[in-house]
């Protein structure tokens, strides 16, 4: 997009968007793997001895991993200017 219109290149505050942008996109990466490293923890624990014993007494099972079905959800949204 920066290429399509070199002012906004120059501009300090798209620059400041496109910083912003990766670092959301980064944060969210971050939080799915610490979602799915949870979720290996507790499918891991509710199926070891003695914590199994534990969970069925309490109800606990395993979780589902987070996992995106639709391959256009894995796409970058587009950010448009007009």
């Amino acid at each position: 997009m920066a290429e399509a219109y070199p002012d906004l290149k120059a501009d300090a505050s798209f620059r400041q968007l496109q910083t912003d942008l990766a670092a959301i996109e980064e944060q969210l990466q971050l939080a799915r793997r610490y979602y799915n490293g949870a979720a290996r923890d507790q499918n891991i624990a509710v199926e070891s001895f003695p914590t199994n014993l534990v969970a069925g007494a309490f109800g606990f099972g395993g979780v589902e991993y987070f996992e995106l079905e639709d391959a256009a959800d894995r796409q970058v949204p587009g950010v448009s200017f007009q």
